[in-house]
């Protein structure tokens, strides 16, 4: 049972209007953001519509301010523009869903320039707006606005998305459009990209500047800019207009090269039931040489071409891509996904020489993530005696995964690892790091309590002299150690 000292609404109670009425001028004494908002709720309590006004005068004198924007005045209007938005969403909708959209159209209307000003990180306005959003696609679907009113709002707001922060807008407001206004918007957009593609007259061309090809043009820059907006729209409009091959289309037939970009059209394709095509596409992807693909490119790549296959009834072909897949990505999924395929008892045979394979990959990080996964720590231990002096220290997710599932029943590889992680810390004086380094030491010493055969290697006192001799001036590290 809660103390009846505990900061709850329910003790809160029991003090009295009258009292909490005196608590909370005191406490909002010096505070006008504070003062602001319980003005803003007496509003509230007083008629609909002077809360609106209020909101509207709030967002005015804030959409004038053009002083840049530190942490702390970025921290302080996202609080500010938070708790509009829910007096929006709790107060004003409440009587009025029209009224509510045009307020939360007006605080959307601060997002570009706001941004803008910000000297620090804008994460905190960015979750704001994108809230915003989410709120509006709430309301306008709860309203009876016309749909190609919605989508000349929508599209105002996707041409003004200088951070991203409207980038999942319209697909937040397809319920709200409907057919009809994605229509319209589609119809829109198409036809702006066909302006956008009219080179105007030489005499009407302004020269913003210079570059070493030549003049800059002020309809290049604005415009390359503005019609990459309109082209992504336009593809995401087919899709949700489930237009397979109007997406499609919108891509060059280079673009539709790209490995992500033909994985995309596959994953489409192969949702309306046009398997062949989607393979045809995937295979036609060009991969970069030498490993500089994405990873997760090429990884959702080989998974959509796994389904292409087995959906089109190359079943012996997915198993064969399968095992290629766990050859090149040491994947945990495709050997597991291979085994799956096979008959009863084979399948023991292949795990054996497909776990060989992966303790003789070059790169050992790659091989203890594969066992720590599987899950296979005897091989992870083994991996990690033979490859001691290879790990990189500076891998510190993946070393402290190995360390903590390796501690109970491999202390000695558990510890090597950690050392691995302490030594690159002290080796490259990575100051704000030491914490963890003396908190990793401490753990190597609870570790030798059940080492009795270090096997070649340092005991847990030679390893701290060593430390000692190596490190002498490094104060703030051993200051840590206890």
């Amino acid at each position: 049972m809660a103390s009846p000292k505990t900061l709850n609404i329910k003790n809160l109670k029991a003090l009295g209007v009258e009292r909490l009425a005196e608590l909370l001028m005191d406490v909002t004494a010096d505070d006008a953001d504070a003062r602001r908002y319980l003005r803003m709720e007496l509003s509230a309590a007083q008629n609909p519509q002077s809360l609106e006004k209020e909101i509207r005068k709030r967002l005015s004198t804030i959409a004038k301010s053009g002083s840049f924007l530190d942490y702390g005045k970025i921290k302080k209007l996202s609080k500010d523009l938070e708790n509009l938005r829910r007096m929006i969403t709790e107060r004003v909708a409440v009587n009025s869903r029209e009224n509510a959209l045009g307020l939360l159209w007006q605080l959307m209307d601060l997002a570009d320039d706001t941004l803008e000003r910000c000297s620090e990180n804008p994460e905190l306005l960015m979750r704001v707006f994108q809230n915003v959003c989410q709120d509006a696609a709430i309301v306008a679907q709860k309203t009876e606005q016309k749909p190609e009113y919605l989508a000349e709002c929508i599209g105002n707001y996707i041409l003004h998305n200088g951070y991203g922060q409207f980038d999942d807008l319209l697909f937040l407001m397809k319920d709200a459009l409907g057919q009809t206004g994605i229509l319209f918007l589609k119809k829109k957009f198409e036809k702006m990209l066909g302006e956008k593609k009219q080179k105007p007259s030489p005499k009407e061309r302004k020269i913003v500047g210079y570059g070493m090809s030549g003049p800059l043009y002020e309809d290049e820059i604005n415009g390359h800019h503005s019609k990459n907006i309109l082209e992504y729209t336009l593809k995401d409009i087919a899709d949700l207009m489930g237009d397979v091959d109007g997406y499609i289309g919108r891509y060059t037939k280079d673009q539709k090269t790209f490995p992500a970009i033909a994985t995309g059209i596959a994953e489409r394709l192969l949702e309306v039931g046009r398997a062949e095509e989607a393979l045809t596409f995937l295979d036609n992807a060009k991969h970069r040489a030498g490993g500089y693909e994405p990873y997760l490119d090429r990884f959702a790549w080989a998974n959509v071409r796994i389904r292409a296959l087995e959906t089109t009834g190359q079943e012996k072909k997915a198993q064969e891509f399968r095992w290629w897949c766990f050859d090149q990505f040491v994947s945990v999924e495709h050997l597991r996904g291979y085994l799956g395929k096979l008959p009863d008892f084979e399948d023991i045979e292949v795990e054996e020489r497909a776990l060989d394979r992966v303790m003789g990959d070059p790169d050992p990080h790659r091989a203890l993530d594969f066992f720590l996964l599987w899950p296979d720590l005897e091989r992870a231990a083994r991996l990690i005696f033979s490859k001691t002096t290879s790990l990189d220290g500076n891998e510190y997710e993946l070393l402290t995964a190995a360390a903590q599932m390796l501690d109970e029943k491999h202390p000695l590889a558990a510890t090597l690892v950690l050392r691995s992680m302490i030594d690159h810390i002290l080796a490259n004086a990575k100051s704000k790091r030491y914490y963890y380094a003396a908190k990793h030491l401490g753990e190597c010493e609870s570790l030798a309590k059940r080492i009795d055969d270090y096997c070649g290697h340092m005991p847990h006192q030679d390893y701290v002299r060593h430390l000692q001799k190596a490190h002498p001036r490094k104060t703030s590290f051993w200051e840590k150690v206890i």
